[in-house]
């Protein structure tokens, strides 16, 4: 085959993504890429609350439209920002490994503390009330009920941008995803990390996903060379959860999934954004059930009252 072009945000976590996805054809089969950056809306509107302008799909939306253009012939994404629905032409055709979808627990540089210590102590440990910094809903709802006596406030910007506030005091503590931090060299950041039964990932967190044209079955031979057929099982299961519940940006929903022998594991949380209310389901089902076992489990989260609250958390 000929040069792939690989679409790609600019940002150091995308660029890290879209060479290792370059780095693993080049090794696996011997298939020479490129790059393209494209510059998305939600790399313009980077201090904008991303629920008012237009959920995950910045992200992603310009890239898309160059992978239906014909522009570029595939795309490199973080899983958990692609939208719960994608183009009709469109697919996701391989993932590769997941790394730890765990959310963990970052201090200042001259406060780091190991793993030994436990997550509430560390939080206690800040002051009366520390402040902990987060992009995210469903980690806020989630931890709002196990550290009652922080203060929450959302940030954005990349990985480097955050960590420059908490270390300039604008934040006690920071929450993050595990597989960014590893991924771009700060493993050493990561104080402590959070159960995923305590703070449920996002779905998709710790994956890299590469989309596709759903007719280019060229191009989608020659990424099933680097396809981790587990990962994308999993992938399957936790997406099918945000499409059934209507998930999209900014909303509180966790999902994990995770084969255990020929079975899949998955459980899933809807949290209110005051973290008052939260409903749980965990189900398993044959590893071939994947997108079935995320429909069961969100419709009986559904059947518990999951769409109220995400209505509230909408409006």
């Amino acid at each position: 085959m000929t040069l792939l072009r690989i679409g790609t945000r600019g940002s150091q976590l995308a660029l890290w993504q879209a060479n290792t996805v370059a780095t693993e054809l080049k090794k696996k089969i011997g298939q020479d890429s490129e790059l393209v950056i494209i510059k998305t809306t939600g790399d313009r509107l980077i201090d904008a609350n991303l629920s008012t302008v237009g959920g995950k799909r910045v992200f992603v939306k310009e890239i898309e439209q160059a992978l239906i253009r014909g522009d570029i012939d595939l795309a490199v994404h973080s899983a958990k920002d692609m939208p719960a629905e994608l183009p009709d032409d469109l697919a996701i055709a391989a993932v590769l490994p997941r790394e730890d979808p765990r959310d963990v627990v970052v201090l200042r540089a001259n406060a780091l503390i190991t793993d030994r210590h436990p997550i509430p102590e560390l939080v206690a440990a800040q002051s009366t009330r520390p402040c902990v910094g987060s992009g995210s809903v469903r980690r806020i709802a989630q931890l709002k009920r196990s550290w009652p006596t922080a203060s929450f406030q959302l940030v954005r910007g990349n990985v480097g941008t955050r960590l420059n506030k908490l270390d300039k005091g604008t934040y006690d503590l920071l929450v993050l995803a595990a597989a960014g931090l590893k991924r771009l060299g700060f493993y050493h950041r990561i104080s402590a990390s959070i159960d995923e039964n305590t703070c449920v990932p996002s779905p998709g967190q710790g994956i890299v996903a590469i989309e596709t044209r759903a007719d280019n079955y060229g191009v989608r031979d020659t990424l099933a060379a680097i396809n981790d057929s587990e990962t994308k099982i999993a992938l399957e299961a936790e997406r099918a959860v945000i499409s059934a519940l209507g998930g999209g940006c900014q909303l509180p929903i966790g999902a994990l999934a995770s084969t255990r022998g020929n079975q899949l594991h998955l459980q899933a949380i809807v949290a209110s954004l005051d973290g008052s209310q939260l409903l749980r389901c965990e189900l398993a089902m044959p590893i071939k059930s994947a997108r079935d076992l995320g429909l069961k489990v969100a419709h009986s989260l559904l059947k518990d009252g999951a769409g109220r609250i995400l209505e509230v958390a909408r409006s």
